[in-house]
């Protein structure tokens, strides 16, 4: 994150100012940290929160300041609570928990958000009366099918047609792609790579924070951690889907194209980034917010869920209502999806 905050996408231009909050022992050893962001705006947090800054300000309210508690531009799950083990862990989260509720107060902000916290921090949140809201994204699921090829097996034959069409017609177009590594990537190749990233914000209108020097460290610092699939036509990079990995997770981020390839999105997006987990053994990939055609490629309905601290006693009655009945429609909506996933039938 300091990287992000040096270079300004979780800078205050963007509208993210840092005030972690660090725990320390009597000896002043760091045995807990809550990264938190004073926020300005809703840009890159994916907490989905527009209505409510919607609903603020028709009943007279101000919704910004808040705070957020995430990985900037990064909707992905973790811990955020982070503690070290021990008898002491719980005592610790929640002085961290009371921390931030404490800030509100002193930024005279609206609320207090966590977003996409793991099992175990999202247990303390709600024990600390944090609501708790509901979402979907799309999963890929490591099933131990060993290679690409015998991840199709495991799909309806209609739609392993399907797969196998797009990737070929992909092949047949010219395009050479390749996998690279962040450290593999030499630093005078991120402006070309750079601006198909931004062309996809300026097709949508949107802003694209990251700099050409912001990839640059980010890939010297992460090394392996950072995944890039490119497609290139006559040695010149035509399309990018940059990626970031765990041991066991490959997060999906960022994709641009300078050109009209047919089925090329879901081949460098999803395609690659499958065949990279099975390679790599890792277990999950997780492409992004959104995304229902996510679904026919094999990418699981899955509910997430973030966590909020609303201060204003009334907004707090009216957010929680919302929330309850958003529940049940988020899991009715995960079972709908998930009848139109394309793996085969037993008897088939």
């Amino acid at each position: 994150m300091a990287i992000l905050e040096r270079h300004g996408p979780a800078g205050r231009e963007w509208g993210w100012i840092a005030c972690h909050l660090v725990a320390r022992d009597t000896q002043g050893s760091v045995v807990g940290m809550l990264p938190l962001y004073l926020r300005f705006n809703s840009h890159g947090d994916f907490i989905h929160d527009w209505s409510w800054a919607s609903a603020y300000r028709q009943l007279g309210r101000v919704y910004y300041p808040k705070l957020l508690s995430g990985l900037p531009h990064t909707p992905a799950g973790g811990p955020r609570l982070l503690v070290i083990d021990g008898q002491g862990a719980s005592a610790i989260r929640q002085l961290l928990i009371a921390g931030a509720q404490s800030l509100v107060d002193k930024y005279e902000a609206s609320s207090w958000h966590v977003a996409f916290p793991d099992s175990e921090s999202r247990m303390a949140l709600q024990d600390a009366d944090l609501l708790i809201s509901h979402n979907v994204q799309f999963h890929w699921l490591n099933n131990g099918c060993g290679d690409f090829d015998g991840y199709l097996a495991t799909f309806a034959a209609d739609k392993r047609r399907k797969v196998r069409a797009e990737r070929r017609r992909v092949c047949e177009s010219g395009l050479i792609i390749e996998v690279r590594h962040g450290g593999d990537v030499d630093p005078a190749e991120w402006p070309d790579l750079h601006s198909l990233y931004a062309l996809t914000f300026e097709k949508f209108n949107n802003h694209a924070v990251f700099t050409p020097a912001c990839f640059a460290e980010l890939a010297q610092a992460l090394g392996r951690r950072m995944v890039l699939f490119i497609a290139r036509y006559a040695g010149r990079p035509v399309a990018l889907s940059l990626c970031f990995r765990s041991d066991t997770v490959l997060y999906g981020r960022y994709w641009g194209c300078s050109g009209n390839y047919h089925s090329l999105h879901f081949e460098l997006c999803f395609y690659q980034g499958i065949a990279y987990c099975l390679r790599e053994g890792l277990q999950r990939f997780e492409p992004g917010a959104g995304g229902e055609h996510k679904i026919s490629r094999g990418f699981t309905p899955t509910v997430v869920h973030s966590a909020h601290w609303i201060a204003d006693p009334a907004m707090r009655k009216l957010i929680a209502g919302h929330l309850e009945q958003q529940g049940s429609v988020i899991q009715a909506y995960r079972d709908e999806a998930a009848d139109h996933l394309p793996f085969r039938c037993e008897d088939e």
